[in-house]
Formats: C-alpha cells, structure tokens, sequence
C-alpha cells in the first residue's frame, strides 16, 4: 500500500483529470459493450447516447427534463465511470494531487517533507457531491469565505488565503459535483459560478485565489423552472457543454420495468398477493392518461414515482383486505384501485378546473380513462348509441344483471365469496371465455369485474358506491 509521495512516484502513477478519467473508462465500457446505466430503462436510444457523447466531449452537462424522469439517478451512475482509488495529499481539504497540488496546504507540506509528504486513498463513492439549489443558498456555502476564528488561531491577515474555509465546490475537488434545480438559484449564485467552470478562478472577499479544480459539474433543472420560479442565466448555460433532454417512458412495458424496479415490496407481499397482468397495466396507463387529462397540469408533468407508489398502495390495499379476511393469500381486484387514489392525489398538479372538482374525482376520472383505453383491446368496443339492446354483445351480460337486481362487489369480502359473485352472472364468464380464451386462470376475475367496471364507465351500466363497496346495475336505478 503507498503510503508516500516517493512511493506513489515509483509506481509511475500520472495525474488524470477527472473528465479524461470518465471518458477513459467509458471507452473501456463501450469497448466491452457493457453500461453503468443499468437500471435506466427507456433511455436506451436516446438519453443514453447522448450522455455518452457529452462525456466523450468532456462536457460539462446539464439534464433538462420534467420531474421523476431519472436525472440525479443518471448523475449518480456516473460515479461508477470514476477510478475505484485515486491519490491525494493526506490531510488536504480539497483532495489535491499529490502531483499537481493547487491549495497552499500541501504546496507547502510537498515542499518541507519532499517525498514523504504522506498520501491517502478516496475511493469512488466518496467523490460525488451533490447540492439542491434553493434560494437561501450563498456563495460562502458553494465557494467559501474567510473564517474570521481560523484567522485568530493562526494570527494571520484576512489577505492570507489560509483563513479561508472553502465551501461545497472547492471541497469537491476531483469529484462530480451535481446542482439539483439550478434555476432555483438567484442569478447573483450562479454568477459565481461563471469562472469555476471556465477559468477554475475562486473570489472570495476581495480577493482572487487561483484555484483550477479539476470538476465535473452536472446540473439538473426542470422547464417548468425557466417561466415559473427562476431562470438559467444566459452566461452560465453558455459554459454548459452539453443540455440532454430526459422524457418519461414511452410504452406501458417500460414503464412497467421501471415500477417493478422500484417499488418496495417485500417477500411476503409477493407471496400473499397475486397482481394480474391487466392490473400492471392499468396502473402505468392511469400515469398516460394523467399527463393527458385536461383536470392535470401537463408543464407540471406526472412523475414515475407516482406509478411505484400506486403498485406500492395496490398491493397493500390487497393484503390488508387479505389480513381481515383471516386469508393468506388473495389476488388484486380492480375494486381495489380504489385504495391508489390517495397515491395519486399527492402527485399531479391540478389546474383550475380540476382544483374545482377535486383532486379524488379527477383520480377517479383518471383511473376510469384507463379503463377505457385498455377495453377495445381486450373486448369488441361498446358503441355509444344502438338500435336496440340485443344488438351489442354485452346485451346477455346486461339482461342478466338486471334480471338479478344488480351484483355488488364488497370491499372486503372474502376470495370465495367474491368470485361467487362473479360467477352467479354466467354471462359474464361467457363474454370471458369468448373473447379471452387464453386468460390465466389466475387473472380470470380480475377481468371479469373490468368489463363490469368498463360497462358503467361507457355509461351502460350503473356503478353505485356503498359504503363497504361498488353495486352495478341497470343505469335507470341509479338516476
């Protein structure tokens, strides 16, 4: 192990800067066609690439994208592309190399102990820091200022830049430094950013101390930020290499990777409760159809992370009916979307008119949407108007529930009691059995109780909520 600067010399180590270093070890990656960026899934024909051909240029780089779209998490992958140890000057407070030392600290230790000024190891996990840029952030926070107690204790002049107590930047000397939300940073903050990213030039009270950090800055805004809360300074994303447009998933099956990923769900919870394919559907189409709703604000965006909470509130929904029950098991039943609202409520921005109708009833709509985009797909298409009620397919379905008064679903009702329910309809398992021959048998209810619920969102059926669960029956029984 070295441990000195003789030491480190003779085994011919040489100084890299940090940007050479990730785009050497990107190269080495994409010679062995292998990726950091696991786990990031949708990006890879878009977001990816460019990222690559931003560190490939040894830009710094700027992430530009609505909220939930993976920005800190690409920011943080990166540290993967870093050295596993680098050198630097034992006791230095900005990581200097041992080589090419910028602070007065270890100028002047190199200088008295020569080739036993000893050297320390920090490895890749510890070269990444990160700010989220509010407004009450200062330049003495990101830059540094003059400590005026350093200053007593070594009896120094405040013209001495060995009263300085440096701040975030310069401590993340050698490292990737992330600036979450620039915009939200006063332009008189990202002013004095111009020069590090640059010239490598500090200022601090009066006086300039030459200090070229060797940095990679990433920053991440979202374009909301440019009309509503602040801007990005024209100068400083002038000095911005690269800006990377992210985006959220664009089909129902990534966004379904991304979810499963990273929801927190534990092994018992996947033991207990069965989650039918439909169901992962219709969770990730309720984010389409929200980024599209006319109640949502769309500049706001809808973020992924709304999806892994609703699958997270799904299932817990299920087991909780399951621990009433006394049950051990059960599957996820449509009548427990209802249990996701509070998980979506939370996350989208509503504008004007669905502040009016309130943030349950446009979840409501939201998760009735989906219903009805995934029906045409699965079942003929119920049209608005007929001649006559024999002439649909459903027609059977619809006689039966009126001749029967209705079917209601319990909230909590038992797994056997609740397919009883379904199956005292026959029709129902007809029009399954028809149009869904292939359906596993584990998933067979759950679609069952979709063509009840996608008949009274096209307004065939009426749909009352109990208070200990959903009646459907003929529509004019409702009104």
């Amino acid at each position: 192990m070295i441990k000195n600067l003789g030491e480190l010399k003779a085994s011919g180590y040489a100084s890299k800067s940090i940007k050479d270093e990730l785009r050497d070890n990107l190269i080495k990656h994409m010679q062995a066609g292998t990726t950091v960026f696991e786990g990031v899934h949708g990006f890879e024909n878009s977001v990816i690439p460019e990222l690559e051909r931003a560190i490939l240029s040894r830009h710094n780089i700027n992430l530009l994208g609505l909220r939930g779209q993976a920005k800190t998490r690409l920011a943080r992958l990166m540290v993967n592309l870093l050295d596993e140890y680098i050198p630097f000057v034992e006791g230095s407070e900005i990581n200097d190399d041992p080589l090419s030392p910028i602070s007065r600290f270890s100028r002047d230790l190199i200088a008295e102990m020569g080739d036993k000024t000893p050297i320390a190891f920090l490895h890749r996990s510890d070269r990444f820091a990160e700010k989220l840029a509010t407004p009450d952030v200062t330049v003495a926070d990101l830059i540094g200022d003059v400590d005026p107690i350093k200053a007593a204790n070594l009896k120094l002049s405040y013209a001495d830049d060995r009263v300085i107590h440096f701040g975030m930047i310069p401590r993340a000397n050698r490292c990737i430094f992330v600036i979450n939300e620039i915009p939200d940073l006063q332009a008189r903050i990202q002013v004095a950013l111009f020069n590090i990213l640059q010239e490598g030039d500090i200022q601090i009270r009066g006086f300039k101390l030459r200090l070229p950090l060797d940095m990679q800055f990433i920053f991440t805004a979202n374009p909301e930020d440019y009309t509503n809360r602040g801007s990005i300074v024209t100068p400083l994303k002038d000095r911005i290499g690269s800006q990377i447009l992210t985006h959220y998933p664009e089909s129902i099956a990534i966004a379904r990777k991304i979810s499963s990923q990273e929801a927190r769900i534990n092994s018992n919870q996947i033991s207990a409760v069965h989650v039918p394919e439909l169901a992962y559907d219709l969770l990730e189409q309720i984010c389409f159809e929200a980024r599209e709703s006319e109640y949502v604000d769309n500049k706001s965006g809808v973020s992924a992370r709304m999806s892994i909470s609703m699958l997270e509130s799904l299932i817990s929904t299920a087991e909780r009916r399951a621990l009433l029950a006394k049950e051990t098991s059960t599957s996820v039943r449509l009548s427990d979307f209802m249990g996701i609202i509070p998980a979506i409520t939370g996350k989208v921005e509503l504008v004007y008119e669905g502040e009016q109708e309130g943030a349950a009833f446009v979840a409501e709509q939201l998760i009735g949407s989906a219903i009805k985009t995934f029906l045409p797909g699965l079942f003929p298409k119920i049209e608005k108007l007929t001649k006559k009620i024999e002439d649909t397919p459903y027609s059977p379905l619809m006689e039966a529930i009126f001749t029967e008064g209705g079917i209601v679903i319990y909230d909590e009702s038992t797994e056997a009691d609740y397919r009883s329910s379904l199956d005292a309809i026959k029709p129902l398992e007809d029009l399954v059995k028809k149009y869904q021959p292939n359906i596993l048998a584990t998933d067979r209810y759950f679609l069952k109780e979709f063509v009840l619920w996608a008949l009274a969102e096209h307004h065939k059926l009426g749909k009352d909520r109990l208070t200990d669960g959903f009646q459907f029956k003929d529509l004019l029984d409702i009104l």
